[in-house]
């Protein structure tokens, strides 16, 4: 019965003599899974019978649905490939063979499953794929059926399942254009991991559900008459959101503080359409009916997807004040929609290939050429994360070529991708026409222009600070980080000693370098130094790993604190009592801290290395303590030595500001008329926050040094410049 349903699905499409072959795969199958079930208890031939009835969905050539339903017979029976190709041809036996062995990877990290083979066996795919994308599609139809029947495996295996479709599997589907399998391996995917967030968005939109449905079937009775106006044939329809797209869109909502009521798009129609000029026509009647709402249309016949979708979006005000989005492409677009590049699949003898296909998937084939040189496969894993499975955006060279870059690129990005010359010796950029910072984020129709160097140079160490932003694809790190490692060790060394040395001078931090090393697993110091010279370790990641040693659990800051912090630290081996951050060293989370019993006001908490602790002769009232966890924020005092110009301390504090870290206090020394000290008091959350707001201070123009100091540090006399930001006061610099 389910065989006959496939035939039918089939011939919809095949020529009689095509599904020839596929009868005789399915006999063959069938005679090989004779007696084998399922762990659901059904018999195992519904598997590859299922698998092919999915593809048939997607029309898919005879030769596909015939390995289908053969795919799992080498595994589960033992019979060579060599067999199936004596009886089926070597077409056939070569997509059998490399789905069987994709069906043999883990692409998900597990305790079983190190980060290096995870990224070996994307790998594996990737160049699976790049040879025949047949043997994804069949691996992609494989994944859904076992997706929806996961509930019988357990709970473990299902969530590693989930969490490997929704990582790999869906984002593949995404970059390959095919929707239909795109959104039901994101929902299933997502109804395991979180089943709680799955059932609540479920339940809000089942809420609405009839109220949805009375609105969509108006707003399309009342457009239907609208295009029979001005004589435009169209087929209109309710488009349905699924869940886990629901949820995506609600946690961007949440972060800008708007509810679940306001995502316009849960209503939304599609209208197909049968010419391109009808599609522009279509949206001038809807235009014309509904009000627009701005910033709400993107046309994507102009400039498709990378993944081939075409399509006009936009979203109006109809019936009132219900806002609607509408989406208006042509029936042979929707169909590629759909399908995506299954759409355009085509191995008929003697037909010359799609070019438009062959266009689609020419990032593929790139990224297996550019991923030839790479060694790490932690490196390899996460340039196919981040420069496969995100959007892109299209810009343009000087010349009008265009590039595709993935979305968050920057001009060092571009220029990476350009050339790897031209991203070492660039030192400057142009967006159509005007000057931008490195960490700017392209748009698309950007017009780039990279001002290169004449003479040899090579990277800043900068570039790769990912606080700075002016790398965001890992092709442009990976070029950075070969190009330091071509460097001599011994300057690598050097550099990073210097670097090391200049963060932790910079925070006021003394810890021993080889403990450092150990953090990072690195038993010789000079190895250690070696990868901070060259960038394989970077300030921020040292900063991270110092914080979460010393702290475990940073403090996220809501609400602005005082000076003291009541319920941040645990005095160790007593019950609650009242604590009080020292004034005169400011420890923040990060640091290591020690207790001072005081008389009258509970324990103060001073870093170990304060000046005061260490000619404290009352050592006995000296206690052990460590960081808790508070909403509370720390204030840390800074100073920053800068040229002495108009506009210096607007442009200091607005970068502070930028982070909305606070400025409690700032003071302003007396200079040598060239040069100028401010003394900054800021409120933030612990050791990362503090790094991370340092350099950005340090990236200002004009600005030489900035380290953080304590209360008791030397200052030049200031003069009567103090200005409170925020209506607090300058501390003083007391004993405990």
């Amino acid at each position: 019965m389910e065989f006959s349903k496939l035939l039918e699905k089939a011939s919809e499409y095949l020529p009689p003599e095509k599904l020839t072959v596929v009868e005789e795969a399915y006999k063959f199958a069938a005679e090989k899974h004779e007696g084998q079930m399922r762990l659901s208890g059904d018999p195992y031939l519904e598997h590859p019978l299922q698998t092919a009835r999915i593809l048939a969905g997607l029309q898919l050539d005879a030769s596909s649905l015939a390995a289908a339903l053969l795919h799992d017979i080498p595994e589960d029976t033992g019979l060579p490939i060599k067999d199936i190709e004596a009886k089926f041809g070597p077409e056939i036996a070569k997509l059998v063979d490399g789905t069987t062995k994709l069906g043999k990877v883990s692409l998900v990290t597990t305790d079983a499953v190190t980060g290096e083979s995870q990224a070996e066996n994307l790998r594996k795919m990737l160049v699976a794929m790049a040879e025949d994308l047949r043997v994804v599609f069949i691996k992609l139809a494989d994944r859904l059926h076992n997706m929806r029947t996961l509930d019988a495996l357990p709970k473990e295996r299902q969530l590693v399942n989930a969490q490997e479709t929704l990582e790999i599997y869906a984002p593949l589907a995404h970059r390959l254009g095919i929707w239909e399998l795109k959104w039901q391996l994101e929902d299933l995917s997502f109804q395991y991991l979180n089943p709680r967030q799955y059932q609540n968005i479920a339940r809000l939109v089942d809420t609405g559900r009839a109220q949805r449905e009375k609105f969509i079937n108006r707003a399309i009775e009342l457009l239907r008459k609208e295009f029979e106006k001005v004589g435009l044939v169209a087929d209109i329809s309710g488009r349905p959101k699924h869940i886990y797209s629901i949820h995506q869109k609600m946690e961007r909502y949440a972060a800008m503080g708007r509810h679940f009521d306001e995502i316009h798009d849960l209503l939304a129609l599609r209208v197909l359409v049968d010419s391109l000029p009808d599609c522009y026509s279509a949206v001038g009647v809807i235009h014309s009916l509904w009000h627009p709402l701005p910033d709400a249309f993107d046309d994507y016949l102009a400039s498709p997807k990378p993944n081939g979708y075409q399509a006009l979006h936009t979203a109006v005000m109809a019936l009132g004040t219900t806002p609607l989005e509408v989406q208006i492409r042509t029936r042979e677009m929707h169909h590629v929609a759909e399908y995506g590049v299954a759409a355009h699949w085509r191995y008929k003898e003697g037909e010359k290939r799609d070019m438009q296909f062959e266009d689609r998937v020419a990032w593929l084939r790139q990224l297996i050429e550019w991923h030839r040189e790479l060694a790490g496969a932690e490196e390899f894993l996460e340039s196919v994360k981040t420069d496969i499975f995100i959007d892109q955006v299209f810009v343009y060279t000087p010349k009008g070529e265009i590039k595709d870059l993935p979305r968050g690129s920057t001009p060092l990005d571009f220029a990476y991708r350009v050339h790897t010359d031209l991203g070492h010796r660039c030192v400057g950029a142009k967006v159509n026409g005007k000057l931008v910072h490195f960490n700017y984020q392209l748009k698309n129709g950007d017009v780039i222009e990279i001002i290169s160097a004449k003479g040899s140079r090579g990277p800043s160490l900068d570039w790769l600070n990912p606080n700075l932003g002016y790398v965001n694809t890992s092709h442009a790190k990976t070029k950075i980080r070969q190009w330091f490692n071509k460097q001599e060790r011994t300057e690598n060394i050097e550099r990073g000693r210097q670097i090391l040395d200049k963060e932790l001078r910079r925070l006021g931090i003394k810890t021993e370098r080889q403990v450092l090393a150990e953090l990072f697993a690195y038993s010789s110091l000079d190895d250690f130094l070696a990868a901070v010279g060259n960038g394989t370790v970077t300030a921020h990641q040292i900063v991270v790993k110092l914080a979460a040693e010393e702290e475990k659990e940073i403090p996220v800051a809501t609400v602005a604190s005082s000076r003291t912090a009541p319920s941040t630290v645990k005095v160790l081996g007593v019950g609650d009592l009242v604590t009080n951050i020292a004034p005169c060293c400011h420890p923040v989370p990060g640091d290591k801290i020690i207790g001072y019993i005081t008389r009258s006001r509970g324990v103060t908490i001073h870093r170990q290395d304060c000046r005061n602790i260490h000619h404290e002769d009352e050592q006995e009232r000296l206690i052990p303590v460590e960081w808790g966890h508070s909403d509370v924020l720390y204030p840390v005092n800074v100073q920053v030595e800068a040229w002495d110009r108009v506009g210096l301390m607007r442009d200091v504090t607005t970068v502070v500001a930028e982070d909305k870290v606070n400025i409690a206090s700032a003071n302003l020394a007396d200079g040598d008329g060239h040069n100028i000290t401010l003394y900054l008091t800021l409120e933030t959350t612990g050791l990362a926050q503090l790094s991370h707001i340092l350099k950005k201070i340090e990236a200002v123009k004009g600005v030489l040094s900035v380290n953080r100091i304590g209360d008791d540090t030397p200052r030049q006399s200031t003069a009567d410049t103090s200005v409170p930001l925020t209506g607090g006061k300058d501390t003083g610099s007391s004993k405990k």
